[in-house]
């Protein structure tokens, strides 16, 4: 069975190399040759001596995609690739324009994301220097957090097209299908410069020590680990993932740079918040303290849907903002602990005009405890005015 395994495998890669050839793809031709030598190096020395030999009898054509130092348009010719199977398209496609609104970040991580693109715009002086721009990323985050968006911006800025991988069309139910898929798309990403996205690259690229999965998968892992390391300098390959703890541990010392994002703080949710609500800022923008404590710990794809909702129930008449806010801030009471009720009862009473009575409705604290911490909390602002509340 083990040798039949290998046949199998060795099948897929001829098929491969005759695909390729037939499409008349040369320079394709030419990087998956070269990984078959390193890959057959240990058991089959003849066959990769013989591999090697062609290649370096091959002289590379000039002007080869992956060698161009700037940004080229896709030929008309360069069908995306697509399942045998299904006729799924393996990659999605998205041509952003360079002025694309900046996704929210933290100042740290956009940081970190300029400097990328700064690499990019002076590869030259790196070059003299010894160094390459950043090849490869991953990005870790809860989903809504802003990792699709952050590809997509990244490719608007380097003026190239975003490709993301839709796992849903390359996971094929036929044994062999998938690896086949997933180098078919990722040889299409590297015929020009472009940002390939690997998105829930958990699902495919799980730990190798995991015995539920079967052999196909754990191949998918060997692919993606080959392809970081010689993804072209030319090309930006990101990854993403919320469950970082599920991924093959090799995988990660393969990436360049690992970005972290983090649920959004209290000032970014501010400006979130001004920003989703666009013209109708000037009508909710007095609850805007009130819905920034309220969305605490909640991402910006949860902030933006529920804002949208207030505007559009806004702009039927079905609600008013009061009425809106106020069913709102009643659910999201329930999930907070006895202080956090506290505060925001406290919140509700300096910034509002609500009674006591319907505020202790709203949060479920008594209008004791609402006038009690409403009063050690001013006195506390008379003693060091110069000390901004936390809320």
């Amino acid at each position: 069975m083990h040798q039949l395994g290998e046949m199998n495998e060795t099948q897929e890669d001829l098929a491969q190399v005759i695909r390729l050839a037939l499409a008349e793809q040369t320079e394709d031709v030419r990087l998956f040759v070269a990984r078959l030598v390193r890959k057959y190096r240990t058991t089959e020395p003849e066959l990769a001596e013989q591999l090697d030999l062609y290649l370096r009898t091959k002289t590379p054509r000039s002007g080869a995609p992956l060698r161009r130092a700037g940004p080229a348009p896709a030929s008309p010719a360069q069908a995306l690739p697509v399942d045998d199977e299904s006729r799924l398209s393996l990659l999605k496609v998205f041509k952003d324009s360079p002025d694309r609104e900046a996704p929210l970040l933290s100042r740290a991580l956009e940081e970190n994301l300029l400097q990328l693109i700064e690499e990019r715009r002076q590869s030259k002086r790196l070059e003299a220097s010894g160094l390459t721009p950043t090849r490869s990323a991953i990005f870790v985050g809860k989903p809504g957090v802003g990792k699709t968006l952050t590809a997509r911006w990244l490719a608007a800025k380097l003026g190239v097209p975003l490709y993301v991988l839709d796992l849903t069309a390359v996971m094929s139910s036929l044994l062999g299908r998938s690896g086949n898929n997933l180098r078919a798309a990722l040889d299409f990403a590297k015929r020009s410069p472009c940002v390939l996205l690997l998105d829930e690259i958990d699902a495919i690229a799980k730990r190798r020590s995991d015995d539920t999965d079967i052999g196909e998968l754990k191949r998918l892992v060997t692919v993606i680990l080959q392809e970081v390391d010689e993804w072209p300098a030319t090309g930006l390959l990101l990854a993403a993932t919320n469950h970082p703890e599920l991924i093959d541990p090799a995988l990660w010392r393969r990436f360049d740079l690992v970005v972290e994002f983090g649920m959004p703080d209290i000032s970014a949710i501010r400006v979130a918040i001004k920003q989703f609500l666009g013209p109708d800022f000037g009508l909710f923008g007095r609850w805007a303290d009130i819905l920034a404590f309220a969305f605490n710990g909640e991402s910006f794809s949860d902030i933006e849907r529920e804002i949208q909702r207030f505007r559009r129930a806004v702009v039927l008449g079905t609600a008013s903002d009061a009425d809106l806010i106020e069913e709102f801030i009643k659910s999201r009471a329930l999930a907070l602990d006895r202080q956090g009720r506290i505060d925001l009862a406290v919140l509700l009473a300096k910034q509002t005009r609500l009674s006591q009575h319907t505020i202790s409705d709203i949060t479920g604290v008594s209008r004791d405890t609402i006038r009690k911490y409403s009063a050690e909390q001013g006195a506390s602002t008379k003693k060091t005015p110069g000390r901004k509340s936390d809320q």
